[in-house]
């Protein structure tokens, strides 16, 4: 099996890599591909990849490559978590939207649409050559955020695409260790939009566990979301951490404006990653990623590239972003929504689930809209709908402000979009 990794040269590979040596058994990989554009950056990456493979024994040839065609030729698997712009650009997105006292976030509100204007067209680019050059059946495996707008792009194409995000398995682990039961012991009833999401149950043997986890570990969880536990006990769900960025707005552009903004922290972290991963000593991923963000990634990706590519055994739940297809009925057919699905060599279906509440489903329904007008603008272009997908944000929605963004937006990425230039 040819496994392809497009951002080869991110900070986040050793995580994939450390996965892939330790779960062997579950994915075995043949050869696994590292696809970047700096070729320093990979060469300093893919060293340090290398030796977590010698280290961990695993037989797995590793490629380092800047040639795409020849990256994904004959893969079973490609996987993106492709940054156009890098953190720099990210920077931009973090900090533009709060001169409007609007909330900077990589995949949030106008930083999130930024993001999506710069990441489809070069998705959808490398996905044609995936198309051309990889295995009939291969997977386009989507970690590139927005995921839900960038899985979104690929199945309107064609694609056979998914969408994968580290939040739920991050919850799964961590109610799991509360609980004192293996991971797959857990089920989650989780729900709504990539970075949009609640968990509604908990279930371990059949059990809906979360009013235990709630009554015990209350207060930890509010802690760790930031938000009020009041309201956890009220709603009597786990809101996803990005909640917190329409639940209590304006209290985090204060923060960000005092603070200021994760990209710079993440500049720093990465810069020492990359001097970590130069020493020739360091064979095992080093405490300092945990920081970087993508905790269990390489668990998610494994085991979901398993179940797509493996056999009966491999069958499994998984969270994912997938086609809607009426599985909420206030969505369009064509929207990407993050549920648990049954996942096969057969293909992926989203497991039955309760309906939505009114609370819910509104905000869903009011960002999938959104993105809906995000990716027209992402696609074809044109202030117009850059300023139409913000006004139906709800985290900008006033015409002013829509327009001062779209503005600010396109001024300070007309390098990566040429119909702005």
């Amino acid at each position: 099996m040819k496994l392809a990794v497009v951002g080869g040269g991110s900070t986040y590979t050793p995580e994939l890599v450390d996965g892939l040596a330790r779960l062997g058994d579950v994915l075995p990989v043949d050869e696994l591909v590292l696809l970047d554009p700096d070729a320093e950056r990979l060469d300093v990456v893919g060293g340090f990849a290398q030796r977590i493979l010698d280290h961990r024994g695993a037989t797995t040839r590793l490629t380092l490559t800047t040639d795409r065609d020849a990256a994904v030729d004959g893969a079973s698997a490609v996987l993106l978590q492709l940054r156009v712009g890098g953190q720099r650009a990210r920077a931009g997105d973090e900090s533009f939207p709060l001169a409007c006292d609007c909330v900077g976030q990589e995949t949030t509100g106008a930083g999130g649409l930024a993001k999506a204007l710069r990441t489809v067209p070069v998705v959808l680019d490398v996905a044609e050559t995936v198309r051309r050059r990889a295995a009939d059946d291969a997977w386009i495996v989507d970690f590139t955020n927005p995921v839900g707008i960038v899985t979104r792009a690929l199945l309107q194409e064609g694609h056979r695409a998914v969408g994968l995000c580290n939040v739920a398995i991050g919850f799964q682990r961590m109610f799991a260790g509360w609980l004192g039961v293996a991971p797959d012991a857990v089920l989650l009833d989780h729900l709504g939009l990539n970075h949009l999401t609640w968990i509604r149950r908990v279930e371990v043997d059949g059990r809906d566990v979360l009013p235990q986890l709630l009554a015990e570990h209350g207060d930890d969880l509010a802690e760790r979301l930031e938000l009020p536990r009041s309201l956890l006990d009220r709603l009597g769900v786990v809101p996803s951490y990005y909640l917190r960025y329409y639940y209590a707005h304006d209290e985090v552009v204060r923060e960000l404006k005092a603070a200021g903004t994760r990209a710079e922290e993440v500049l720093r972290i990465e810069a020492e990653l990359l001097e970590m991963y130069r020493d020739p000593a360091l064979v095992a991923k080093p405490a300092l990623l945990e920081q970087r963000g993508g905790a269990y990634y390489s668990e998610a990706a494994v085991a979901l590239v398993a179940s797509l590519l493996g056999g009966e055994d491999h069958e499994a739940v998984h969270v994912a972003n997938v086609r809607n297809d009426g599985h909420f009925p206030f969505l369009a057919d064509d929207a990407v929504i993050e549920v648990p699905c049954d996942v096969s060599s057969a293909g992926i279906a989203p497991r039955p689930s309760a309906a939505v509440e009114p609370l819910y489903a509104g905000l869903i329904a009011h960002v999938a809209a959104y993105e809906d007008l995000a990716l027209q603008a992402a696609v074809h272009g044109g202030r117009d709908r850059v300023a139409d997908a913000l006004l139906a944000h709800p985290l900008v929605g006033q015409v002013d402000l829509a327009e001062t963004l779209a503005d600010a937006l396109l001024a300070g990425n007309q390098r990566f979009l040429p119909w702005a230039r």
